[in-house]
């Protein structure tokens, strides 16, 4: 029997909830059941090929739902769950008892543990320090920016490598490690020493890059980072050096999209006065309220740069 899980690629609490979900679904629903995995990402129009559903029982975790009847298991917490009104009514009219979404949650992975023990009968304490640091970096409940960007603790370092990483195969195997070894364990290996250093390295040079493109203004620091082809990046290091702003908006470019990133800062000393998941929708986009995204065609950066500049002026605060 084929499990195929769907998860949000490139992101910690993706690669968690992915972890976290299949160690439930061995020991609760099949424990002889193969698990494949396929990285998802946000991009322009529909967010799913049709071949990617190709198990007896398909899961997407920490994503947007899918009305394809292939769909088995899913659960998110995004705001921005749906990609039309339809998918929504569609999701409301389920009765399986196995598709799920709080958007309060601060992660997907805490989501899945407590729907897992509340419905299903399923703890498992070893999963624990995963779903506490899942909590933390996906709800950005960091002590300061310094801990996020100067990487104080194995699960930074190892969410520096799930966010830069490329090879799909490698981080499947960080999937399939989270399932049965430790943070520490899983960092401390030789294999994830090696991918560290020069992820580290890169990381160093783009926090001066971002430094060095960022403008301030109004409570909204801006950067464009097309001409430096960084496609990726640490959504923390802004508020390192500009710890006044109140939210951060970038334009960046991959090779399936092209990218609007809009977010706030948790330590601003000013509130919080948008919805970010809101201001994206309104573009195709989304998210949740502190942080979300806009993704284009790759091709679109003049539609990039418009909508970008538009959105600063949004957040900015009158003089």
């Amino acid at each position: 029997m084929k499990l195929r899980i769907l998860y949000h690629g490139n992101c910690f609490d993706g690669v968690s909830s992915a972890a976290i979900f299949s160690k439930f679904y061995l020991a609760k629903i099949n424990q002889n059941a193969e698990i494949s995995y396929t990285p998802t990402m946000h991009r322009a129009g529909n967010a799913f090929d049709e071949a990617q559903f190709d198990g007896d029982e398909n899961a997407i975790v920490d994503f947007k739902y899918s009305p394809d009847k292939r769909l088995t298991w899913w659960f998110d917490h995004h705001q921005s769950a749906f990609l039309t009104p339809a998918d929504e009514a569609h999701f409301r009219a389920d009765n399986s008892g196995k598709k799920f979404l709080d958007i309060d949650s601060k992660s997907c992975a805490e989501f899945i543990a407590r729907v897992a023990k509340e419905k299903f009968d399923f703890e498992d304490e070893s999963l624990a320090e995963l779903v506490r640091w899942a909590r933390i970096i996906d709800g950005a409940l960091y002590d300061s920016p310094e801990q996020c960007v100067e990487l104080r603790s194995p699960a930074l370092k190892l969410m520096q490598i799930i966010e830069g990483e490329k090879d799909e195969k490698f981080v499947e195997k960080i999937i399939r490690d989270l399932t049965f070894q430790s943070l520490d364990e899983i960092v401390a290996s030789e294999e994830i020493q090696r991918k560290l250093e020069p992820i580290v390295q890169m990381h160093w040079q783009n926090v001066e890059i971002i430094k060095e493109k960022s403008v301030y203004a109004r409570g909204v620091v801006s950067f464009d980072l097309i001409e430096s082809q960084i496609d990726g990046y640490n959504k923390f290091i802004p508020y390192y050096f500009y710890p006044q702003t109140t939210y951060t908006v970038s334009l960046s470019k991959s090779s399936f999209r092209t990218k609007i990133s809009v977010g706030s800062n948790p330590w601003s000393p000013r509130p919080r006065l948008h919805n970010i998941a809101e201001i994206c929708e309104r573009y195709g986009g989304g998210g949740h309220a502190v942080v979300g995204a806009i993704s284009l065609p790759p091709d679109e950066l003049k539609t990039g740069k418009k909508i970008m500049l538009e959105i600063i002026e949004q957040l900015q605060f009158a003089e």
